[in-house]
């Protein structure tokens, strides 16, 4: 970190009115930061078009895309942006919405970090500032801080280049405790990359690949690390050959074997990629969410790609089986810090506290759910976690608790030879910085933890 620098003396950016072009997008992009960052809401819900922010909403859908990049853009770098924005300033701001730290943080991101012309950055951001009362009186300290950052770009991005800060510091200690610095610090790397494509395909992953122009990885996954564009015009999509599921998602669902005839409990089901997965294996499918609103997602997925599960919207707190379960796989509820790379937004809106409440969910589930498996039957537990209290720490747990419980391990056939996937107790283990490619922004997988326990007899 730089010593701290004084913004340079107040200037003025050029004014305008609302049809500044790119303004309303640009302040469709901070008004949503803020309520991500500052209130907790989820990205995707802040972005989707019909139920979304309501500036978002009115946007086209070019301007759509560029709220979208930004917004990625200023969360993957957020931890290098707040730390440059400290070194500029002489003393934190201290109109207390955070609407102008808001403002900034978008100016930064494309000023630095995006291929937008700085003049356009800098002269939006003031127009913006200048709209907004709470802004108003930071007008010339938002023109001489973002002025600043283009004249100094190259020894800002020099000084600010370290891995630590691609994550709050409480989390990237907490990685770096887990997995050792050099790890933490590839997981960190990746987080600024945004996720290739990655299609789980019911038959035919080397044919569907060369149709598609992706690279096969593991069983069944294509990797699509060039496409842009909705989803629904590539091949194969109405005819319900694939379905988007991460690589490392799609791993879990193989370690229950050949499950064809069997009755499965898919347990946290939506949106519903591993439930497609078991049904496409073969199984008697239940899936079961909390969420009826995902279960209708999970439900016209289904349709599509011509594959049938029973489908039923409960809280797992209160539900029982008619009959035990041949296998089990709970997907359970987590902090979701192994999806960063998708979903940048969990970096700065998850909190220590959450993963302790999570552990504890996880763990009443683990027994209850163990409970509706027959003897002999297996059971699959992951979570799309990089945080070892939702994962090894709680298989161990549970495994320590349950007499009739053991661990069957994992061997590098069953996940299509991945290399460094399995820990050495013979869990499941997926990392961002996993699946290395050339250019590395084409590798990478999401985070996570899956353990294959079975039933003993009593």
């Amino acid at each position: 970190m730089t010593d701290r620098k004084k913004a340079a003396p107040k200037g003025h950016g050029k004014s305008g009115n609302a049809t500044v072009p790119g303004l309303v997008a640009r302040k469709a992009a901070s008004d949503i930061l803020g309520r991500v960052t500052g209130k907790g809401r989820p990205l995707d819900q802040e972005v989707d078009p019909q139920n979304g922010h309501a500036g978002f909403k009115t946007l086209d859908t070019r301007d759509r895309a560029l709220v979208r990049a930004i917004l990625g853009t200023a969360l993957r770098r957020r931890g290098q942006i707040s730390a440059i924005l400290d070194a500029l300033l002489d003393r934190p701001i201290p109109e207390k919405s955070g609407v102008v730290e808001n403002l900034l943080h978008v100016g930064l991101a494309q000023i630095l970090f995006m291929d937008v012309p700085d003049h356009a950055a800098v002269d939006i951001a003031v127009s913006m500032s200048e709209k907004d009362r709470r802004c108003l009186p930071y007008k010339g300290l938002v023109n001489a801080v973002l002025r600043r950052a283009t004249r100094e770009k190259a020894e800002i991005l020099g000084s600010f280049d370290k891995p630590e800060l691609a994550a709050p510091e409480w989390l990237f200690n907490r990685w770096r405790a887990a997995f050792g610095e050099e790890t933490a610090a590839a997981i960190a790397g990746m987080h600024v990359f945004e996720p290739n494509l990655d299609l789980t395909v019911k038959e035919d992953a080397d044919g569907w690949a060369e149709k598609l122009g992706g690279t096969r990885i593991g069983k069944a996954t294509v990797r699509l690390s060039e496409h842009s564009g909705p989803v629904e015009y590539l091949e194969g999509f109405s005819d319900g050959a694939w379905w988007v599921q991460d690589a490392a998602a799609s791993l879990p669902a193989l370690l229950l074997g050949d499950i064809a005839g069997k009755r499965i409990g898919d347990l946290c089901a939506a949106p519903g990629g591993k439930t497609a997965q078991l049904a496409a294996m073969g199984a008697d499918v239940t899936a079961i969410d909390i969420s009826a609103s995902r279960l209708k997602r999970l439900e016209r997925n289904l349709a599509r790609l011509g594959l049938k599960a029973a489908i039923v919207a409960t809280d797992l707190r209160y539900f029982t089986p008619d009959d035990p379960y041949d296998a089990i796989l709970l997907d359970a509820p987590c902090s979701a810090t192994g999806t960063i790379r998708r979903h940048p937004d969990v970096a700065w809106s998850k909190t220590p506290l959450d993963i302790e409440m999570l552990a504890a969910v996880q763990e009443d589930l683990l027994t209850r759910a163990f409970a509706w498996l027959k003897p002999g039957g297996l059971m699959v537990f992951c979570t799309c976690s990089l945080e070892p209290e939702e994962g090894e720490k709680r298989i161990e747990a549970f495994l320590a608790a349950t007499p009739n419980a053991r661990r069957i391990p994992v061997k590098p056939a069953e996940i299509g030879g991945i290399e460094g996937a399995i820990t050495p107790d013979g869990d499941l283990r997926t990392l961002p910085s996993l699946l290395p490619m050339d250019p590395p922004e084409h590798g990478g997988l999401d985070g996570f933890f899956a353990s294959r326990i079975e039933k003993t007899a009593k």
